[in-house]
């Protein structure tokens, strides 16, 4: 079924007034105030990512506390740096844990998320766990490891569904190529999923190529590409790569539409004079900072007014996730775990980047806001939800 453009009908404003209402303030709260946990990579290869993130849960969290905070309390962040890697993530959740927190936002990426969520899932079953939402973690396993692991981001196979279904139904595509990169899971899971559902709409995949994650000249494959003359080209990885790869396409005389998913979120900017080299390429994003709804405007605003930056989706899902979890917070009525992760489960959220359910799993059930890169910005192309 052809995909349309949806308008969201969200309120005006992220800030909630009424999480300033009473109710029982059982649990790991320490008098007027209770602590939420926060792991992100803010030092390292990915500190990008962490620092989006976290500024995105720290302007939600500063505006719920303005209006009156939660239960009657207001909210502390223990934020902490993992570095991007496995071993401090497990070990910053420990110091979390011992600390007394009574939520947890993060980890930013998939190894590190599926390494705090073995651990936060079997606390939680031992009977001393917490909570614990990801805002951006894709990896499709981390939301097994316990009920009480969700995740605001949509999954890499999502991405690759959406993308193949976009390119089929909206661009008219019957022939795709994909490039990806071997070394990564992101880049495996979203071409895998790409490929699949290319399949099952019929169309070919004429051509097929794989890279290392040192490689700096994709020249080689991007040849055999355009001699294979497919309608699309799609290239699951994240910004920094894909700018590479984007010039390159064209340098070999590529000019056709390239298509990836959130690992794109920055590639204008990298991309700097040569950006005209992405014009009319589309990505999967979480939201669009050129949505018109009233709501992202004033996340817009209100991030750049606190950091002097635009924010990407990762502080737009770092936003989300806090007001979500102070939401189940409110609804629970409690810090207590156990109450919290079924008011979770319950969740309806209408955020920045879209409306939010959780399914049994504690995956979202949302759409994709499909961007497309015209006259040297992201535009919004439409908006995709699974089948």
């Amino acid at each position: 079924m052809k995909k349309k453009l949806l308008a969201c009908a969200l309120a005006a404003s992220m800030v909630v007034p009424f999480f300033a209402g009473c109710g029982d303030n059982s649990g790991s709260g320490s008098g007027d105030t209770l602590s939420i946990g926060v792991l992100a990579p803010l030092s390292g290869e990915v500190s990008d990512y962490g620092n989006a993130t976290k500024n995105g849960i720290q302007l939600a969290i500063d505006e719920i506390n303005a209006a009156g905070g939660v239960n009657g309390q207001q909210i502390s962040l223990n934020i902490l740096d993992e570095k991007g890697d496995v071993t401090e993530a497990v070990t910053a959740y420990q110091r979390l844990m011992s600390d007394g927190i009574v939520a947890l936002l993060g980890d930013v990426t998939t190894k590190p998320c599926i390494a705090v969520a073995e651990v936060a899932g079997s606390d939680y079953e031992a009977g001393n766990g917490v909570p614990m939402l990801t805002p951006t973690g894709t990896g499709a396993d981390i939301t097994t490891y316990g009920e009480n692991v969700f995740r605001t981001c949509f999954i890499d196979p999502f991405q690759g569904r959406v993308m193949a279904t976009f390119a089929s139904e909206d661009l008219g595509a019957t022939k795709v190529a994909v490039l990806y990169n071997t070394s990564d899971d992101y880049s495996n899971g979203l071409a895998q999923a790409f490929v699949e559902r290319a399949g099952e709409l019929g169309m070919e995949v004429v051509a097929q190529e794989a890279y290392g994650a040192d490689d700096k000249d994709f020249k080689s494959q991007l040849t055999k590409i355009q001699a294979a003359d497919p309608d699309v080209l799609f290239l699951p990885d994240y910004y920094g790569t894909v700018s590479l790869i984007i010039q390159q396409a064209r340098e070999v005389g590529f000019d056709k539409p390239m298509l990836g998913g959130d690992g794109w979120d920055g590639v204008i900017q990298t991309l700097g004079d040569r950006v005209s080299d992405a014009e009319n390429c589309y990505f999967a994003c979480h939201y669009s900072m050129t949505d018109t709804d009233e709501k992202v405007s004033n996340f817009v605003n209100s991030y750049r007014e606190k950091y002097g930056t635009d924010p990407t989706s990762f502080a737009g899902l770092g936003y989300d996730s806090a007001y979500m979890m102070v939401q189940a917070i409110q609804e629970a009525g409690s810090t207590d775990a156990t109450a919290i992760v079924e008011a979770l489960k319950n969740l309806d959220f209408q955020g920045v980047t879209g409306h939010i359910q959780f399914d049994e799993q504690g995956d979202p059930i949302k759409e994709a806001t499909i961007q497309k890169i015209e006259n040297g910005q992201a535009v919004v192309a439409g908006k995709v939800g699974d089948e």
